[in-house]
């Protein structure tokens, strides 16, 4: 079986596995980081969003033979950074998670918005844009944009 490295969280990791199997089972199943869901399988629902090289991707669509030398950060990855500090605290804020199921996907996919954005917060129609192909069954999509405004102003709670 092939052998594949690559950096996950900040942590190179090598594993053996075919070359067509997908992102997504690799970090639940080979490396045990189950924060990343299962939605759909085939690229439409964001509930499997990771980020590669910084850039938010869906896992499922992914392949492990498409990561060597490069880095993968999860969910449990997105931590002690201005912009996924800002996101957390603006979820909470805003109350935006009911079951929290695609939330992981949601999160890194807000994530990789405000990190591209620089700077400049994000209009109402790139964060439709950016977000429209991560599904919530909740409906929490008003809420979702709320936060998303809400950090990349810095994420401030409200009194």
């Amino acid at each position: 079986m092939p052998r594949h490295t690559f950096t996950v969280n900040g942590r190179p990791r090598t594993v053996d596995a075919p070359a067509a199997m997908p992102l997504l089972w690799v970090l639940r199943d080979r490396l045990g980081l189950t924060g990343t869901k299962f939605g759909c399988g085939v690229g439409v629902c964001g509930a499997c969003t990771v980020h590669l090289d910084g850039k938010a991707v869906r896992s499922c669509q992914t392949s492990i033979g498409e990561l060597a030398g490069r880095g993968v950060t999860t969910i449990e990855g997105l931590r002690e950074n201005s912009v996924a500090d800002a996101v957390k605290e603006a979820w909470l804020a805003e109350d935006v998670a009911q079951c929290g199921y695609c939330q992981p996907g949601q999160l890194m996919q807000a994530a990789g918005l405000l990190s591209g954005a620089g700077t400049r917060a994000p209009s109402d129609a790139e964060i439709e844009a950016a977000m429209n192909d991560n599904l919530c069954r909740c409906g929490t999509y008003l809420r979702i944009r709320a936060a998303i405004r809400r950090a990349a102003a810095g994420g401030a709670r409200s009194s």
